[in-house]
């Protein structure tokens, strides 16, 4: 999922939906809630109903199965969940940034699901964008789907690594001197302090 991300978004008052639904937009079919059901795992969101506080369809949408992966009961409620919440309070302090976020994907992964085979990643990437021109800073996390009380910290990765594990190019609009820089480093202080 890639969306921008902004404080009015992170401070809105919209309940939380809880009904998880097929994705009508995808004409191939998307998991279902079933597919789920005592596998071991989370239905996991890529872009968080949190992230969408200010309007209740853009939340409701968020519960569409083709947001959702299978992850880790204590990584979801845990580390991930830590990693949501800072780039909700970045969203905040620096009023619109860029989220892009997935499973890093590769063949033979386990698969769970009644109906659907839902493989079940790794690993999961999340990549962050401020660009005011002509100050542009990205970060890029990469984090085992798996219990961690590791700090964020130590899961920050260039966002090159994380294109060489995915085989994607997630900024080609930027001009090329300031993509080769974005993407080259994270560093962490440019965000200020991570826990």
């Amino acid at each position: 999922v890639a969306y921008p991300l902004t404080r009015v978004q992170v401070t809105g008052e919209s309940a939380r939906a809880k009904l998880f639904l097929p994705d009508p937009k995808v004409k191939t079919g998307s998991a279902i809630f079933a597919d789920y059901t005592r596998s071991g795992y989370d239905r996991g969101h890529l872009a968080p109903a949190a992230d969408f506080k200010d309007n209740r369809s853009s939340m409701e949408e968020t519960f569409y199965m083709s947001n959702i992966s299978p992850q880790n009961k204590e990584f979801n409620a845990g580390v991930w969940n830590d990693l949501e919440k800072l780039v909700r309070s970045w969203a905040k302090r620096y009023e619109k940034i860029y989220v892009v976020t997935g499973p890093v994907l590769q063949s033979g992964l386990p698969t769970i699901g009644r109906l659907n085979r839902i493989a079940v990643p790794e690993r999961f990437y999340k990549i962050i964008i401020y660009a005011d021109p002509p100050l542009v800073r990205g970060i890029a996390f990469v984090i085992p789907n798996q219990p961690s009380a590791a700090p964020l910290s130590s899961f920050v990765v260039s966002i090159s690594n994380v294109e060489t594990l995915t085989g994607l190019d997630f900024f080609p609009l930027l001009p090329d001197d300031i993509e080769k820089r974005v993407e080259k480093a994270s560093y962490p202080k440019d965000w200020y302090r991570l826990k």
